[in-house]
């Protein structure tokens, strides 16, 4: 016990026990491999939940009977989150220009410039520009069989997903250049892309956001978002802002806050009213929706924008009561 499948929310205990044919010496529960309590013997034990992860995690039993190898048994359980998030209003602090021709995915600030990947096959590009002015000031155009996805600054190198193509690229930060390009470890799809000086952080579309290894791009560990209503997926580009994940939520106006150390999201921001589709550019195109989170760590200061819109925002953000 318990079943395979079993809900239990975050920070709740759970109960675990064995019914044996033969005693055991001892026994050790894992949740994903990770060891969670040393029992004496088959009698239930109550395993914390705080420290996991949410999503599914696999529950481990190894039985210890003298000097033979561990028996196995194993369930699994889907951990919950039943925190509401923290709702967020915000103040519109600067209106900046923003150049159309970019179906943006990914958005980083640095060093006083931004740094933008824009997309659709044939179109796609790798772009520095000025903040004040929206000028493109340097361009690397990507080969036309690639569609360029969200960026991230590792060093003095940027990292570029391919949507569906199942490559990376490897940019050298002050050229532009294209260093390399890469095969994925895994077949999936490249949508956003952040990291925290430690690791980085990649999404896919669904729900699951994949922690990969800065110097290799390997993929290392990975976590599950949810909130008090259950998985949160469509997470698309991302920006990591002291100590949170932040996502848009793609084909909306919603940004999400994320702990990266569960995947728990703990607060929210509706930015419906920031730029009405109504008086959009190319307002026809249902595509055209808010994607794009760049933060000035220095200044402090949050920019957001949508693909090929004529305006670049910087907003402030406010918790709400």
């Amino acid at each position: 016990m318990p079943e395979a499948g079993t809900s239990v929310n975050l920070g709740d205990s759970v109960n675990l026990e064995l019914k044996l044919n033969e005693k055991a010496d001892s026994v050790v529960y894992f949740a994903d491999g990770v060891k969670l309590k040393k029992a004496a013997d088959e009698k239930a034990v109550a395993i914390p939940t705080l420290d996991l992860q949410l999503g599914i995690k696999a529950i481990t039993a190894k039985i210890y009977r003298g000097q033979s190898e561990p028996e196995e048994i194993s369930t699994n359980i889907v951990v919950k989150s039943t925190l509401v998030p923290q709702k967020f209003g915000y103040v519109v602090q600067q209106v900046f220009k923003h150049d159309t021709s970019s179906y943006t995915q990914g958005l980083e600030f640095y060093n006083g410039y931004l740094y933008e990947s824009d997309g659709l096959a044939g179109e796609s590009s790798l772009r520095k520009t000025d903040p004040a002015s929206g000028r493109v000031l340097q361009i690397s155009k990507v080969r036309d069989e690639l569609f360029a996805e969200g960026i991230t600054i590792v060093g003095n190198k940027i990292l570029m997903l391919s949507y569906q193509n199942n490559v990376s690229l490897e940019y050298d930060l002050n050229s532009l250049k294209l260093l390399r390009e890469l095969t994925n470890q895994y077949q999936r799809e490249g949508w956003g892309l952040c990291n925290d000086g430690k690791v980085i952080y990649s999404t896919d579309g669904s729900n699951t956001i994949y922690i990969l290894n800065k110097e290799t791009y390997m993929q290392e560990n990975s976590i599950e978002v949810y909130d008090q209503n259950g998985s949160v997926g469509e997470l698309n580009e991302l920006e990591f802002i002291d100590g949170r994940i932040f996502a848009n939520i793609y084909n909306s106006n919603r940004i999400v806050i994320i702990d990266p150390a569960n995947g728990q999201v703990t607060g929210e921001v509706d930015l419906s009213d920031l730029y009405a589709d109504a008086i959009r550019p190319m307002k026809d195109f249902d595509g055209f929706v808010l994607n794009g989170i760049a933060w000035d760590n220095k200044g402090k200061r949050l920019f957001v924008t949508g693909k090929k819109w004529d305006k670049l925002f910087q907003i402030k953000l406010n918790p709400l009561k």
